[in-house]
Parts: C-alpha cells; sequence; structure tokens
C-alpha cells in the first residue's frame, strides 16, 4: 500500500522538477565574431551540458537561475548568468589557459583548490597531454611527463615483462598509492622477485586503464598515508576519469621502431552521454597490440655444441691447441645444423590488451546521486627466457631440441574494478558511502620448452611435452568506505573550516593457483647418469606445497581539518588509525600548511609519519623458479615467511631456520617545505624539497647458496641449490627536490605557446641494516659468517639506492596556430648504476650517463570531426652505455686460463648478447607514430 501512495508522489517530484527547467539556446563566438564549435557549455554546479555546433551553436535545457560555463582550448574560460533569459551569445577571450589546475587529491576539502594554492605539490596531466606524444598506456605517460615518476620496461624477467614496475621520488612500486576518481585501487597479484626495479615489490598495474577514459591525473608528490592509508609514502596518483564528454570520440594509432620491430596498434573510444538531465554515462574502451622488440647480439660462447658452462671450454681442454682444435670441431656443428648465434631475444615483450572502462552518476531524486565506474581488461603477454644450448643436456631433452631451444613464457593477465555509490548533500553536510572491488589474476602457460626429468624415448609411453599450464596468481580487494565532510565559513576567528571524517572497512585475498602435474615434478630421468632438471624449463609450475588462500581485514578511521584561518595561511591537519587483522594497527599524522607572503609568492610545508603494511603476496608467496646465475640454471626456492626455514632459530636442532621475524609493517617520517610563485595569468613556479625517512623498509633478501654450511642444513633435502625470502631489513633516508615552471603565452586570437620546465633531483641511502628483523646477522654463531651481507648484499643495495634515475629534467614547448599545432619535449634520464654482489668483484661495477630522450609532434585539426598526429619518440635514436663487459671473462681469449671465473652472473650469461640496460628508458631507439583522431 505504502509504494503505492509514494510511486504518484515521486512521479509528480520529478514533473514538477522537469517544468521547472528552461530550454536556452546560443552561439559561442570569438571576440572577431568568428564561430567556435567544440566549445563545451555546461550548467555550473552539475554535470549536465553540451558542445557547439559547426556554427558554434547550442541548445541546453537548465534551471532558470542557471550559470552556464563556457570553455574552449586557447581561450578563457567565462561564466554567464541564465537569469530567466532563453536565448544567448558568448563571445570568448584569447588567453592563455586559468592558471593552475583545479585538484581534488591531497585534501579532502568539499571544494578542490588550484595546484599552486595547495599545501602539497600536485601535478597536473591532461586528457590533451596524454594523448600528445606516442606513449600508449598510463605508466609510460607518466614516465615522460611526470619527472617525479618513473618506469621502464623489463627484458626476461618473468612476469615483470609483463607489468612494468613504476616508482615515485625515488621509491618502490608499492610505495605509492593509486586511486581511481579518489577511490583505492587494487594492486597487482604479481610480486617481482627477479633483479628487476622494484625487486621484492608489489605495485599497481596501470595499463589495464583505457588512456581514452582519463579526464585527467593528478599526481600527489608528498607522503599521504594519514589521509588515505596504506602505500602512500611517496604520494598519490589519482585518475580522475572522464565525466564531462559527450558525443564520440575516437583514435586509432599506429607506430613502430626504425628497426621495424615493436610495432604498436591501438584503437580507443570515449562516447559520453547526459542523462535526461539527472546525470550522465560515459563509456571508453581500447585495444592495443604492441609487437617485441629484439636487440640481442651475436652469442660469443666458444662452443655451442662441445661446451660445457653454458658454452665454455671443458676443464679437459687445457692447452690452447686443444682449444682451438674443439673450436674448429664445433664451429663445424654450427655451420652444418645451421645453428643461428642470435639465439635470444633481448627486448619489450608483445603483449595484446583489451579494455573496457565506464563512469556515470544519476541523481535519483531528493537529493540523492548514485554512481558507478571501473571496468575490465583482458591481456595476454609472450616473453622469452634464457635459451637452452644443445651442450646442456640435463636442461633439455636432445631427441626433441637437438639444437637447443628458447623457451617462452605467455601470460593471461584478467583485472577486473567497480565502484559503486551514493552521495547526498544534508544542507552543509556531504555524505558519500561507496564499495570499491578490484581482482586481479595473472595466469603461466610455458611453450617451446620441455620438464628435462621426463623420460623420452622409442618404446617409451611418456611422451615429454613442449608446452604447460604452470599456475596463476590472484589477488582480491574489496573497500567500504564512508566519508563524512562539511565545509564552515566565518567560525569564529576561522575565515573557513573543513571538516571531514570517515571510516572504511578494506578485505583482501592473495591466492596462488598450481600448475599441472608435468610442469613442476621430476621424472627421474638421467642423462648419462647424471641428474636432470625439474619441471618446465624457464619457469617450473607452482606445486601443490605453493599453494596459498589467505585473506586479512582492516578496518579504518580517519578525521581531516582545513581551514584558512586568514586569507594568507592555509592550515590542514589529518590523522588516521587503522587495524589490521593480520599484524596489528598503525597510527598516522600529518599537519601541513601554505603562508601567502606576497599575493604572487608563497611557501608550503608539511611533515607527517606514514607506513605501508606488508602485502598479503610478501607475507605469503612462495615459488621455485630457474635463474640463471654465473651462466648456470640454478632453481631458487623463494620461501614465504610463515615457513620454518625463515621463521625458526638456527639452533632448533628438528629444524634449523634463517630465525626472521614476522614482517610487519614500514613506517616513514615525510618532510617537505617549497615556494610556490605566480605572476599575471601567465607563469607559474613550484620548487619543494622533501626527505622520507623509512624504518623496517620489506626488502627481498639476496639469494643464500649451499655453499654455507648453515643454508646448506636449513635446506636439506630440498631440491634447490638457493633461497631467498622477505624480510623488514633496512632503514633508508631519501632526499630530494621538485621543480615545475609553466609559462602560458597568447600570441593572437588563434595561437598560443605553452611551455614547461621540470625537474625531480633525489637520493636514497640505506641508513642501517635492521638487525632486529633476523638473527642471520649474528655472525659468531659459527656457520652463519657472512650472511648479514648476504642478506642485504651490494647488488641489492645498488639497485635500491642507484637503480633508477636519480635526477629527471623535462622541458617542452607546445604551439597552436589556427588547426595546426606543433610539440617537441626533451627528457633528461639521469645516470643509474649497477654492482656486482661479491666486493671482490668491484671491477664490474658500471655506472650508466644520463641520456636525453627528445619527442616531436606535429598535428592538425582539419575539422572539428577529424585530426591528425604524426611524431617521433627518441628522435635522435639515442641508446643506454653499453653494459661492460671485463675483458678477463672473454671467451676467445686463449691467454686466459678458461678454469678461472671472473664473471658475475650478468657478465656470464651476457656473452656479448646483452649490451644495454633497460632501467632508464628501455633500448628500443627510434620510434615513428601517427594518430588518427575523429568526434561525433
Amino acid at each position: 500500500m505504502r509504494k503505492t501512495l509514494l510511486t504518484p508522489l515521486f512521479a509528480v517530484v520529478a514533473l514538477a522538477a522537469h517544468a521547472q527547467t528552461v530550454t536556452v539556446t546560443g552561439r559561442v563566438l570569438s571576440t572577431t565574431g568568428e564561430a567556435q564549435p567544440g566549445a563545451t557549455v555546461l550548467e555550473r554546479g552539475t554535470t549536465n551540458g553540451t558542445s557547439t555546433g559547426p556554427n558554434g551553436d547550442f541548445t541546453l535545457s537548465v534551471q532558470p537561475g542557471a550559470t552556464l560555463t563556457i570553455s574552449a582550448i586557447g581561450f578563457a574560460t567565462q561564466q554567464v548568468a541564465v537569469n530567466g533569459r532563453t536565448n544567448v551569445e558568448v563571445r570568448l577571450t584569447a588567453s592563455a589557459t586559468d592558471l593552475g589546475d583545479v585538484v581534488v587529491t591531497g585534501s579532502r576539502a568539499t571544494e578542490g583548490r588550484s595546484n599552486i594554492l595547495t599545501t602539497a605539490p600536485v601535478d597536473v596531466i591532461s586528457a590533451r597531454e596524454i594523448k600528445a606524444f606516442a606513449q600508449t598506456d598510463v605508466s609510460q605517460v607518466l614516465t615522460y611527463a611526470a619527472p617525479s615518476f618513473q618506469s621502464s620496461r623489463q627484458s626476461i624477467s618473468d612476469g615483470t615483462d609483463f607489468i612494468d614496475p613504476a616508482s615515485l621520488r625515488g621509491l618502490g612500486p608499492d610505495q605509492v598509492l593509486v586511486l581511481v576518481n579518489g577511490k583505492r585501487r587494487h594492486q597487482q597479484s604479481l610480486v617481482n622477485i627477479n633483479g628487476t626495479i622494484g625487486r621484492g615489490s608489489v605495485g599497481t598495474d596501470l595499463s589495464v586503464i583505457p588512456t581514452a577514459s582519463i579526464k585527467r591525473i593528478e599526481v600527489l608528490r608528498d607522503g599521504a598515508a594519514a589521509l588515505y592509508g596504506s602505500d602512500a609514502i611517496a604520494g598519490v596518483i589519482n585518475i580522475q576519469l572522464k565525466d564531462d564528454s559527450t558525443g564520440f570520440q575516437s583514435t586509432g594509432y599506429y607506430g613502430q621502431t626504425t628497426q621495424s620491430d615493436g610495432k604498436t596498434e591501438q584503437a580507443d573510444f570515449n562516447f559520453g552521454v547526459g542523462l535526461n538531465h539527472r546525470g550522465y554515462l560515459d563509456v571508453s574502451g581500447q585495444f592495443i597490440n604492441r609487437g617485441y622488440t629484439n636487440r640481442s647480439f651475436t652469442d660469443t660462447a666458444p662452443l655451442i655444441y662441445l661446451g660445457a658452462n653454458g658454452g665454455n671450454y671443458p676443464s679437459s681442454a687445457n692447452t690452447e691447441q686443444a682449444r682451438r682444435d674443439l673450436k674448429a670441431q664445433d664451429d663445424a656443428l654450427v655451420a652444418q645444423n645451421g645453428f643461428n648465434r642470435v639465439d635470444l631475444r633481448v627486448g619489450q615483450s608483445a603483449s595484446r590488451n583489451f579494455g573496457g572502462y565506464l563512469n556515470g552518476a544519476y541523481r535519483i531524486g531528493q537529493g540523492y546521486e548514485v554512481y558507478v565506474g571501473g571496468g575490465a581488461s583482458y591481456r595476454t603477454g609472450r616473453g622469452p627466457g634464457f635459451n637452452r644450448l644443445p651442450n646442456q643436456p640435463t636442461q633439455s631433452d636432445l631427441n626433441i631440441f637437438p639444437n637447443g631451444f628458447l623457451p617462452f613464457i605467455n601470460t593471461t593477465i584478467y583485472d577486473q574494478s567497480a565502484i559503486t555509490g551514493i552521495r547526498k548533500s544534508y544542507g552543509e553536510l556531504f555524505v558519500d558511502l561507496s564499495n570499491t572491488f578490484g581482482r586481479n589474476e595473472l595466469d603461466y602457460n610455458i611453450d617451446g620448452t620441455v620438464n628435462a626429468s621426463l623420460p623420452q624415448g622409442p618404446g617409451l609411453v611418456t611422451v615429454n611435452p613442449t608446452s604447460f599450464y604452470a599456475g596463476k596468481l590472484a589477488f582480491l580487494q574489496n573497500t567500504t568506505n564512508l566519508a563524512l565532510s562539511r565545509k564552515f565559513r566565518d567560525l569564529g576567528p576561522l575565515a573557513t573550516l573543513n571538516v571531514a571524517a570517515g571510516g572504511e572497512f578494506r578485505f583482501d585475498n592473495f591466492q596462488i593457483g598450481r600448475g599441472e602435474y608435468a610442469s613442476y615434478i621430476n621424472g627421474g630421468r638421467l642423462y648419462n647418469n647424471a641428474p636432470t632438471a625439474s619441471g618446465s624449463q624457464v619457469f617450473p609450475g607452482y606445486q601443490p606445497q605453493d599453494e596459498v588462500n589467505k585473506s586479512r581485514t582492516n578496518v579504518a578511521g580517519y578525521l581531516d581539518l582545513e581551514s584558512d584561518i586568514t586569507e594568507r595561511l592555509l592550515v590542514h591537519a589529518a590523522g588516521r588509525a587503522e587495524r589490521y587483522s593480520d599484524f596489528g594497527g598503525n597510527i598516522s599524522g600529518q599537519l601541513a600548511a601554505r603562508l601567502s607572503l606576497i599575493d604572487a609568492i608563497a611557501l608550503r610545508g608539511a611533515i607527517g609519519n606514514g607506513f605501508r603494511a606488508p602485502s598479503l603476496q610478501q607475507r605469503y608467496f612462495t615459488n621455485t623458479s630457474t635463474q640463471f646465475v654465473s651462466g648456470l640454471p640454478n632453481q631458487v626456492l623463494t620461501v614465504n615467511n610463515d615457513s620454518p626455514i625463515v621463521r625458526n632459530d638456527f639452533t632448533n636442532p628438528t629444524q634449523p631456520g634463517f630465525g626472521v621475524e614476522p614482517l610487519k609493517q614500514e613506517k616513514s617520517t615525510n618532510y617537505s617545505v617549497g615556494l610556490t610563485a605566480s605572476a599575471g595569468r601567465q607563469f607559474t613556479l613550484t620548487v619543494d624539497a622533501y626527505q622520507i625517512d623509512i624504518r623496517d623498509r620489506i626488502v627481498l633478501s639476496a639469494q643464500f647458496t649451499r655453499t654455507n654450511p648453515l643454508v646448506n642444513t636449513i635446506l636439506g633435502s630440498q631440491a634447490v641449490s638457493r633461497v631467498q625470502f622477505f624480510a623488514n631489513a633496512v632503514n633508508t633516508r631519501t632526499r630530494g627536490i621538485d621543480i615545475v615552471a609553466n609559462e602560458r603565452i597568447a600570441l593572437g586570437e588563434k595561437s598560443r605557446l605553452l611551455l614547461t620546465a621540470a625537474a625531480n633531483f633525489n637520493h636514497t641511502q640505506v641508513q642501517s641494516f635492521n638487525s632486529s628483523s633476523t638473527t642471520v646477522n649474528n655472525d659468531v654463531t659459527p656457520g652463519t659468517s657472512n650472511l648479514q651481507n648476504t642478506l642485504f648484499d651490494r647488488a641489492q643495495r645498488t639497485r635500491l639506492e642507484s637503480g633508477n634515475p636519480r635526477s629527471k629534467i623535462n622541458l617542452s614547448a607546445a604551439y597552436t596556430v589556427g588547426i595546426f599545432g606543433i610539440e617537441a619535449r626533451t627528457v633528461r634520464f639521469g645516470e643509474i648504476s649497477t654492482a656486482d654482489a661479491d666486493p671482490t668483484r668491484a671491477y664490474l661495477d658500471q655506472t650508466f650517463s644520463a641520456k636525453w630522450i627528445t619527442d616531436l609532434t606535429l598535428s592538425a585539426q582539419f575539422t572539428k570531426q577529424l585530426g591528425l598526429t604524426v611524431g617521433v619518440n627518441n628522435l635522435f635514436d639515442v641508446y643506454p652505455d653499453k653494459i661492460y663487459v671485463d675483458p678477463r671473462n672473454n671467451p676467445n681469449n686463449f691467454s686466459v686460463d678458461p678454469t678461472t671465473s671472473y664473471s658475475s652472473s650478468l657478465d656470464n650469461s651476457n656473452r656479448g648478447r646483452f649490451l644495454y640496460s633497460a632501467n632508464q628508458f628501455g633500448f628500443n631507439g627510434a620510434y615513428y607514430f601517427t594518430r588518427l583522431n575523429i568526434t561525433l
């Protein structure tokens, strides 16, 4: 009965609301009377809007007392009050864009502020900038657009080939929080365990979000754990989805390198529509097909068929003549079998990505608005591992691969996310209740390989397969959030006071699924009475004992206060308390302020503490992988933190272990101080210095080997030669400075020039080892000598301190005149360093010099519906410095004793094939592209 009475009532209210609107028609012109097609007309304070037609005309139904916001690229935004009128004419004045971009990241105030008026530095990358150059995914866009952000593609590093590790302000991939529409985004399922940047970390996969769906990206360069919780030690990346587009936009893209590889085809679209003046729906999709690149060179291994130890001379060839004779025999076999000495693929992996995203909101009456967001993607990838030579029969099956083989890792990544919520204003109080779901799954399939331990041959029933399902990783996160905020004006002595409070409940789940039986077992086959390697070569499958299904919950509450104490002083304070079900609680706080010295110059600064909870992946990941060390494949056990191997003390007679304590949260202290300056409407400058101290930083240890007696005892009968694990091992300090300057110049009615200079300089240093995290530093105990150095060796330390560029400088200029545009950008990637784990081989350490990478694009907007961009990334075909190879490891140097090894793992497995480092900007060389834009 109640429903029967209420339904007509709602209908009457809806009709009455609709009857109160008026239809406004009009035209948007320049000051000289030229029509402005494609200008945006919005009813201020709503999502109700449209765009102008070919003659600059528009029609829009609005409230009688509405104010229209009219904007167009190259013109000053104008506000026009309707005041009951049904026809308006608007003339826009040519100008640079408004000074500063309004941002919402870093504050819970009900109204956004210009990014030069905030207490913390925020970069804004617009939708136009995202599509201006050659980059097609979010992580690469940010690498070239935001100097404090760094990401580069890896090669021959298992799953890390397919999800690029990224960092902000020189810290780790898991020390930056990613938001979408201000809501926490889930992390990837992959934990990086190979020797890459971000080793031991779990980041966020940014490539699943279509660039066509993005309105802007806000990068908060300040610790924000007190505002947003775990992971926000370095800062926050907030991806704002489009909510104001109308009509249909689509782009088609094609590019390739000058070496005719790395071919990339992309097609994307965005469709925006208003929902009966009550809301909007924005739908986007993309397809990207990225080809592989290969910058490997000739394999200089002296012996392909008759050698030992990855192609070196056997000890029996102990004279120069014997080695020459053996080399001649081997060369004859290479020619006879047509063996190609370019036997490795070094470069970016191939991938194919299908993805879709939506963002929408609808006012359902009585002031309530429901909203949705999120999407799904399906991405496949294919990347190589290290090849197996025909002289490595214990890692191969010569009946199937008489000439060796190059194995491939094939991945399938499924990613889904959904944001749902309802919000309403109760007078001055704004309430937002939301739920955010996310899941990321990574499946492994290995082909072009064998399990060398499986029997194969005439009369045998078992047939050795050459492809294997090796298992999966999956991570799920669900976050429920209630947020309340209210802005008070003229509250006693305070000009304004914004109060925000809320609570959050989060559920996390991590899973490892086993591979097929043949992908991990040892079938017992012997070669000349020698045991053969277990599992699918290059990537053994996850085993039953690796399987994991672990969950945890987190409850949090926060309070956020922001006040304009006076017209010149803004103060922001935030506090947050969290409690995790698996390791306990944490309290974070932050105090920030901005003081205007004069109208054009202000000081700002912040101090706060933060934290990062150990991820479930770091707590529970375990597997056995094949990794090449000194040219030889090793079975490396990565063991989780709950294992007796890690947790038990080495004095335990029944099950000795390393005595590592349970993982706990990283704790940080952030300090920053900065200056902002502006001149008129054209010039802005921000300079911000920072220091970030992190205690109990979680790292993945170096590999402990059986050559140490205690390690050999701990590993027991397990079929592995090395072991590594996670520990809160080090304390670090990161110092840096960010500088950003923008100049916007209007050169006439139809032309403008935008100049940008931005830079980041940072230095991370290990301050001390956290000896309480593990007992392996106790060198006085018999058998533990040098275990502390192994826990975090000099290779690990150098990767953490100098693996990412310590500086990055971005200089760009964009000039538009009429329908034409030209943009140039040059980015200086600072130097990086590598080091050998063994201090006695410090001669293999190397510093790679800084390089400038220059991009250039030309564009033309022929009509409102059709635009074209052509350009080049890395215009001058710049490559990183070549990797240093110590001459003592040259296998063709017959005067060197072949039984003496001087090489590091990188040096020995290199054999002339790896010439470049991938950690600054990659090594693909020059890349040309064209992009067609269609708007309907």
